[in-house]
């Protein structure tokens, strides 16, 4: 049972994720029939504590008040290499101990010093997944999930996604019921399927070199045709080897790759702003059926043409 919280307060942290947390954990809704919480804020140096954008909270309570918490929280902060001992220590010790440990965005590189994530799939900010990979080889970073559980050790992506992970906690520990509850007091919803590669932009790869350069744009005037290999080759005057090497070598991907891509950005863009049928934003985009649309929004996407729609629809807005 999730009885008592402890938010790790940290230098540099950022005001929303730490007030995502505190709205999740810290707000009485025992009216409302979620059971009771004890919420503290703890830091390794109580009193103030500087916030990003020039704040400071004043925070009373010591390391100490954790060492009984259900659930230790790290929030998101600019100091990627915070490695403050007497914070790790409190960390390793509440998974030692059987408690849940969850970082929100940045908060993961926290846990990477502290060894939890070694041998653990973990997430973060998309921005952040790389830096994240090469400052702990021993974890394995998924950029494309909104949060990752593992032996209740949880990290979460980037800023809004600390709320799917802290609900995700609370319907474990307390029921469907409770987050449902604490969703609709939030206005958000209870559970969000799909991933982070919802929401970072697909653009068009940068090119070190202009020889492709004209056939990329006709590629993406043309995406309802025939993009194999042979075709684009054969457009470019070159062989389907030689073309598929230069492809890589001046967009970083394969042609296949980036058809895909594209036809997937450009379904997006007619999903958000037009009220096509799934099957004919899939011929527009060259997919040819609503199955393959489908097939490649849940590979890529991490959810279906149908629930993009709904959350992103400008034309139902």
């Amino acid at each position: 049972m999730l009885r008592r919280v402890a938010v790790l307060a940290v230098p540099t942290m950022s005001p929303f994720e730490f007030g995502v947390l505190c709205e999740v954990f810290g707000v009485d809704r025992t009216d409302d029939g979620v059971p009771p919480i004890d919420f503290r804020v703890v830091t390794a140096d109580p009193g103030p504590i500087p916030f990003q954008h020039g704040l400071s909270i004043t925070v009373e309570r010591g390391l100490e008040d954790a060492a009984d918490a259900d659930l230790v929280a790290v929030p998101a902060l600019d100091d990627l290499r915070h490695a403050d001992e007497r914070v790790l220590d409190v960390l390793r010790a509440a998974h030692d101990r059987g408690a849940w440990v969850l970082s929100v965005c940045s908060g993961a590189f926290v846990l990477a010093a502290s060894g939890l994530l070694d041998g653990r799939p973990s997430t973060t900010h998309w921005r952040h997944a790389a830096r994240l990979q090469a400052f702990r080889p021993a974890t394995r970073v998924d950029p494309d999930v909104l949060f990752v559980e593992d032996e209740k050790i949880v990290t979460s992506a980037g800023t809004a996604s600390a709320i799917d992970a802290s609900l995700h906690i609370v319907r474990r520990e307390l029921g469907a019921a409770a987050a449902n509850v604490i969703a609709r007091r939030m206005v958000v919803p209870p559970q969000r399927d799909g991933g982070q590669a919802q929401y970072i932009a697909l653009p068009v790869p940068e090119r070190e070199a202009d020889s492709l350069a004209a056939l990329l744009d006709w590629a993406q005037a043309h995406l309802d045709e025939d993009l194999s290999v042979e075709v684009l080759a054969r457009r470019a005057l070159m062989s389907p080897r030689t073309f598929a090497r230069r492809f890589r070598e001046e967009t970083g991907t394969t042609p296949a790759a980036w058809v895909v891509r594209q036809r997937l950005r450009r379904a997006q863009h007619l999903l958000e702003t037009a009220d096509l049928p799934v099957d004919e934003v899939a011929r527009t985009v060259g997919f040819g059926t609503g199955g393959v649309l489908r097939h490649h929004f849940t590979t890529v996407l991490g959810t279906s043409p149908q629930a993009y729609r709904r959350r992103f629809s400008l034309a139902g807005a």
